[in-house]
């Protein structure tokens, strides 16, 4: 049976999209960006990317990428 990739969250950018998969993998949950979003040809893509993940690891990615998300807003509301 073939994996089903759904979106765990959508990155504001390429490179910010492209350290959330880093991320998520260091956690053991498999990701990639949307093939469809990446413009690796024309170098980095300023636009909105969508991070995908195994549907069985979705609650997973969801629940570190919002902890990330929320880590980061409190370290700028400190500053």
């Amino acid at each position: 049976m073939a994996r089903q990739w759904v979106v765990a969250g959508v990155a504001p950018d390429q490179l910010t999209a492209e350290m959330w998969v880093g991320l998520l993998r260091d956690q053991g949950v498999p990701a990639m960006i949307k093939p469809s979003d990446a413009v690796s040809f024309l170098g980095t893509s300023a636009l909105s990317c969508r991070v995908l993940v195994p549907e069985e690891r979705l609650a997973d990615a969801r629940a570190f990428l919002e902890g990330l998300i929320e880590g980061e807003l409190d370290e700028s509301e400190e500053t």
